[in-house]
Parts: structure tokens; sequence; C-alpha cells
């Protein structure tokens, strides 16, 4: 379809942005660094740190980094929640010209393996809380590479110490692990603040991020995002986001809600990045899900943007203590991650006054590639409209344009549409079309004014709270539990997650139990991709070619 959207574009939105207008990411931080030296910069357990801490705690671990014989180009690993180490270390990793690779804290042995394997990284940054996982993994990092870091690190001697024995002692959150050899994070810095720095020479193609997705054969692939994938697509959300954050005093930076985990795409650019180039605060929640922690977060701030997941804003809206925090300065409610559905737009319409605007996109998107306009009023339905500069068509089975009204598979082409999949050229083709589209394996519709809506997956991924779960992965971890003679995953409807996971088992052994199944996921899948329901059956209905048939499954 030719671009309708851009008439239906809110007043002030630019048809195209520029992504060369850096010349990589170095230079935006090294810019906003500049330019908002004295400004917050994010706000964690009452501390504020301001662009100026971030940007000498940056450059010294940019430095230690270098001191260590890493090159630009070499993969560094991150396994942080929202913590003020994660913005601190992730400047400093792209400052050393070294690649980010987000990790899910959460992750099993297993999964942590595969992806530091995967990714080739040769050192990693992780909280000491998920250590004991680092251990048990079987790909080690040499531990002279490893970098400890604690929640209360930045906090100051007093309180950090306090906040370090409440999460060690009393809430018990740092299993046991042999720390030989690890080099803890203020050490680092130290290290660093000693060594010069060398700003390296990095190109705007060259390869920023490596966000691990799901992949169709059962493991997690990364993909590659270069400096200017990010770029492009914070000018994109800058551009879409002017008509409401456009109009916020001068006096008055931008300050977001830092829920989401930054080391998902989606707070990645929206949280972090997009803070970054306006001179922005994030206020970090490192667990969303422990609800008066994020109100106690929230309370002494007057807030502008609040990125998040359907399910966070309906918990939060229902929470008994919703009305404990000031919500009169929110302009900007962004869902993203999973559908908002009608009844959560509606109840956070009624307690805010603001309504959800809900976007979409994919990790292979930095993420964002459509939105609803950000000054409507009322939820829609819809995926919104293509950013700027980027394009959508939907394709039939056959690779060909569908007319107007018919659902087809939602293709897009734009600067922030990655490079490809790491070390994955068939997984790469199968994707990408020779004009340069990405086929997301989404079906949806289209109207007259180029508002897109999903209606089906082509792909059988289920998705948990935000989160892609591949049906792949888990029968394949699953296959290897003896007892198990075979197995589908698929997703099903849930009130809390969106979708969630049913397992369905044919044993190999009558004895085996549900208790040994979830056991079994406990010890090999990160917790949303466990199954929530477990049925176990004579056999699997399957094509005459014998492939599980998961849609009869649904």
């Amino acid at each position: 379809m030719t671009a309708a959207w851009l008439k239906h574009y809110p007043q002030g939105v630019p048809a195209t942005i520029d992504p060369s207008a850096y010349g990589s990411l170095l230079t935006l931080i090294d810019e906003s660094f500049a330019k908002f030296l004295g400004r917050p910069a994010c706000h964690f357990l009452g501390r504020s740190f301001s662009f100026h801490d971030l940007d000498v705690r940056s450059r010294a671990f940019a430095a230690y980094l270098q001191s260590l014989g890493l090159q630009a180009g070499d993969r560094v690993a991150v396994m942080m929640p929202n913590v003020p180490q994660y913005p601190v270390v992730v400047a400093g990793i792209l400052r050393a010209g070294c690649v980010l690779v987000n990790v899910n804290p959460l992750y099993t042995p297993r999964e942590l393996e595969h992806q530091l394997r995967d990714s080739g990284s040769s050192a990693i940054v992780i909280l000491e809380n998920f250590a004991a996982t680092l251990r048990a993994a079987k790909h080690a990092i040499p531990p002279n590479r490893v970098v400890l870091a604690a929640m209360g690190d930045m906090l100051g001697v007093a309180k950090g110490a306090v906040v370090n024995a409440v999460v060690r002692h009393v809430k018990k959150l740092v299993p046991a692990f042999d720390s030989t050899g690890f080099v803890r994070f203020g050490t680092a810095l130290q290290r660093g603040a000693a060594q010069p720095y060398q700003r390296p020479e990095v190109d705007a193609e060259d390869v920023a991020l490596l966000q691990y997705t799901g992949g169709t054969t059962g493991v997690s692939k990364g993909a590659v995002l270069s400096h200017r994938n990010i770029i492009a697509n914070v000018l994109q959300c800058e551009a879409w986001y002017r008509p409401v954050l456009g109009g916020l005093p001068a006096n008055e930076p931008l300050l977001t809600v830092c829920a989401l985990p930054l080391y998902h795409i989606f707070a990645f650019t929206v949280n972090m990045m997009l803070s970054l180039r306006v001179g922005g605060a994030n206020i970090l929640i490192p667990n969303p899900r422990d609800l008066p922690a994020v109100f106690k977060a929230l309370k002494p701030h007057r807030f502008h943007s609040f990125p998040a997941v359907n399910t966070l804003f309906g918990a939060l809206a229902r929470h008994p203590e919703f009305n404990t925090v000031d919500w009169s300065s929110l302009r900007l409610s962004v869902g993203g991650g999973m559908a908002v559905t009608a009844g959560v737009a509606q109840l956070w319409l009624e307690k805010t006054g603001c309504s959800i605007c809900e976007g979409y996109g994919l990790s292979e998107t930095s993420p964002t590639a459509s939105c609803n306009p950000v000054d409507a009023k009322s939820y829609t339905g819809t995926i919104g409209l293509p950013l700027p500069s980027t394009e959508f068509k939907l394709l039939d089975d056959a690779g060909q344009e569908v007319a107007l009204g018919e659902p087809g598979e939602i293709a897009i082409r734009g600067p922030q549409v990655m490079q490809g999949y790491w070390q994955r050229p068939d997984e790469t083709a199968a994707v990408m079309t020779a004009d340069g589209f990405l086929r997301t394996g989404d079906i949806g519709v289209a109207d007259e004014r180029g508002y897109f809506k999903i209606v089906d997956r082509k792909k059988d991924m289920i998705l948990v709270s935000g989160f892609n779960v591949y049906p792949n992965e888990i029968e394949d971890v699953m296959s290897r539990m003896p007892g198990v003679l075979e197995c589908a995953a698929v997703g099903v409807p849930d009130e809390k997650s969106g979708e969630a996971v049913r397992l369905v088992i044919v044993r190999q052994d009558p004895s085996l139990t549900e208790e040994q199944v979830r056991t079994y996921c406990h010890a090999n899948l990160t917790g949303y991709k466990r199954p929530r329901q477990i049925e176990f059956r004579a056999d699997l209905p399957k094509t005459p070619v014998g492939k599980i048939l998961r849609r009869e499954l649904r």
C-alpha cells in the first residue's frame, strides 16, 4: 500500500528522520554527557546520579576494558537488572568500541551458556545475585574478565553496606558462589580511572548490540543492531513523542519511569538511549513485580513518561496504593511488548487521565516500528501508524502484497531494521526480502488511513508478559528429560500475562509426574518460559508426515 499513514501523522511529526545525525552512539553519548552535565540521569533507592557521574564512571570503565586487552568489536555481556551500574557499564562498553550483549538475569545456566558461547562474549558484568548461575554454566568466561556488581555499589559506603546486607542476608537473594578471580565493580572503576582512555574509531554501521531473541530452530539467536539502527530508533521515537513531550516546561527535563528491564530492547532504547539523547532521567525500578517497592520509588517524583507492558499497567491501576502516587504530570504512557487490552486501557485512562499509546516492534527493529499517535485520547485496538522513515507492507505466502483490508504478513523496512542474525545467514535470509523488508511472522490488516492491526501470528511464538517464548526451545529442553517420549508447547490465553505456556506430554515412563516435570523445567527454563499448564496424553495430533499440529492443541 502507498504510505497513506503520512496524512494522518500528528502535527509536528516529520515524515522522515536523519539517522546520520550522529556518526555513532559514541558521538551521541559524548555530546549528551557534555551538554547535560549537571542534570540527573537516574534515580535509584533514594539516590540521584548526574550525567557527570555517568560520564566519569563510564569513561573509567571503558579504560578498564581496554586495559584488559579488549579490542573494538569484542563482545561484552551484561547480566543485571535496573541498577545504576547498568547505564555506566553500557556507556563504558560502547565507549571502548565493544559490542554489548544484553543477558536476561533470570536465565538458567543452560540459557546463559548458550548466549555466551553463541555471542563469543569475552567478558561479562554481572550482579552478584546471579553469579552462581555463571559458575554453573559450562562455558566459563576467564575469572579476571568477570566484573561483579552488588546492589549497593553506587549508593555510598554507609547506605551501600546496608542495602547489600539486606539483599544478601535478610532477603537472601545472593546464592553462595565461588568468587575466586572475579573483579569487584568498584575495583574495576578504580583501575580504569588510573588508566588512559583511548577513544576508538567507530562507524555507524559497526555493531553496537547483540539483542537475543527466540529462534525457529529452538535456540535463541542474536539480532545484530548497529550504531545506526539504535540512533535511528531513538530519533524516530523522539519525533513521534514530540506532540506531547515537546510541551514540557523548559526547567522540567523529561523524567521517565524505568520499570521495564533495561536488558529488554524496549527499555534499552525508549528509556536509556532516548533519555540520554534528550537529557532526561529515569527512575530505576529493579523489580517491577514488587509493587509496594514500585510505589515507594515513584512517590517522591513528578514523572512525565511511563513505558510498560499491559500486565504492569493493569497491576498498578488495581493496586490499593495507586493513589499514593502523584500522576498529574504523566503525559505519555506507552504500551509495548504485548497487546494492550481495552479493559486495562480504560482503567488506566480513568485513573491517570493519560491514555495508553500502544506501539509495536521487535528486537529486530531496535524495537519500535509503529505507534499510535501520542495525542490520541482513546484506545484504538491497533498498533498505530508506521514511524517516520518506516515502511510497512502486508504480504501473502508468495511474497506478494495483499489488497487493502486483506490479512497479510507484516513486513517492515526502515533504518531501525537489524543487519541480520549473528552468524546465521540462513536465518537472516529466511526473514529478509530481496528489497530489504523484514518479514515479522505477524499477520495484520490495514485500513485506508494506514493504521495496522495484528490479527494472528504466523509463527507459533507465545507472548508471555511481553517476552517471546518459542515452543521449539521448550520442546527441545523437555525432549531431553528422562521419561518423556514426545511433547508439544502451545500458548493459551492468560488473564495476567496475556498468554501462558501449556505443555502436552506423551510419557515414555508411565510413572512420570507433573511435579517431576515442573522441577525439571525450573532447572532448565527461566520463569516466563515455564509451563503454567501441564497435560499428559496418550498421543499428539500430527500431519500425515508426522509433524505435530500445535494449532489443534491450541
